[in-house]
């Protein structure tokens, strides 16, 4: 296998809406049954055809190659860049060649940077300028999700004494009070209100310039999908939902929650913004939304790219989807 490969021999799975959304495809096979498995693991991460994904701290080193990048290196090109704080074991692709992501101190940064067609790119740029391939990026995002995770986490929840990796990096283990703890995935709603031919959509003041999006907050404790949707809309636009519709799931690495996107039927229309919580909202035409996305529309409002589930969503509805929209409309 070249070291400069940049896509991965993909397992054979079923593509849904989900997977065509960034950081949703995740090729490999993850063999958790083996996670405790020392001797396998071991062996795995001796493999000459081993690859690792590597990150300064939380940032993903890119090998150069003329007008290609690749996040994909070999244990040789590994030992040049610097010694691992931890790896994790991501799992094998169809033709059984091991992954692992590697963590590397993020002092080492400026050294790193400093080698030849080494770079270090913020893993939300590499999505956004297309620098690596769908199943790459979704195996990338994980590894960047999973390592920040330990970095966050290295003491026990329970009783306070440092905790240490196992089952191949899947989890941490105190070994003062025998606690277990395993990776955090925050959930997090995103969806589209909708009024007949309209949208509800909101900006806030980080966004770039003239960028709407749909909106979205943190499932609460005791909550249903449905519900946090509606309370969500009620509480940043003041605007009433009925029937909520599940659209599609994406993994969203910063740090690290999953985006579960939804159509809400509005059934109010006054907006009332939460100025805590979003610069404006408002509501789009259809016709409104397809210029944005396009990116011809006449005062230079823009959508969400491509790698954004919003963007997979605002499409939906400017396709009037009825098969996707389902109850919402």
């Amino acid at each position: 296998m070249d070291p400069t490969e940049t896509t991965l021999a993909a397992v054979p799975s079923v593509f849904d809406r989900s997977a065509a959304v960034g950081f949703s495809l995740n090729p490999l096979d993850r063999l958790s049954p083996f996670r405790d498995d020392d001797a396998f693991v071991d062996e795995k991460r001796q493999h000459a055809s081993t690859r690792y994904m590597v990150l300064v701290g939380d940032v993903p080193v890119l090998a150069r190659h003329g007008e290609q990048y690749s996040v994909l290196f070999s244990r040789t090109a590994l030992a040049s860049l610097g010694t691992p704080v931890r790896d994790i074991f991501l799992g094998v692709d169809a033709e059984g060649v091991a992954f692992f992501a590697v963590s590397l101190d993020k002092d080492m940064a400026e050294r790193v940077a400093q080698q030849p067609n080494i770079e270090l790119v913020d893993l939300r740029a590499i999505a956004m300028r297309g620098l690596v391939s769908a199943d790459v990026l979704g195996e990338l995002g994980g590894a960047k999700a999973m390592l920040d995770w330990h970095a966050r986490h290295r003491f026990c929840a329970n009783c306070g004494a440092p905790s240490r990796v196992s089952a191949a990096g899947w989890r941490r283990e105190c070994d003062n009070c025998g606690a277990q703890h395993f990776p955090r995935v925050d959930p997090v709603v995103i969806m589209l209100a909708i009024d007949g031919d309209r949208c509800l959509l909101g900006r806030q003041a980080r966004f770039a310039p003239g960028m709407y999006s749909a909106l979205a907050g943190f499932l609460e404790p005791g909550e249903t999908i449905e519900d946090a949707v509606r309370r969500e809309v009620h509480e940043e636009a003041g605007i009433d939902c009925a029937h909520v519709t599940y659209f599609a799931s994406q993994p969203w690495p910063f740090p690290s929650s999953l985006m579960i996107g939804c159509f809400a039927r509005a059934s109010s229309t006054e907006i009332v913004v939460d100025t805590t919580e979003l610069e404006d909202a408002r509501w789009f035409s259809r016709d409104e939304v397809r210029d944005m996305l396009e990116g011809t529309h006449a005062t230079g409002l823009s959508a969400p790219k491509p790698f954004a589930i919003a963007h997979h969503l605002l499409k939906a509805f400017v396709d009037n989807d009825t098969t996707v929209l389902g109850a919402a409309v």
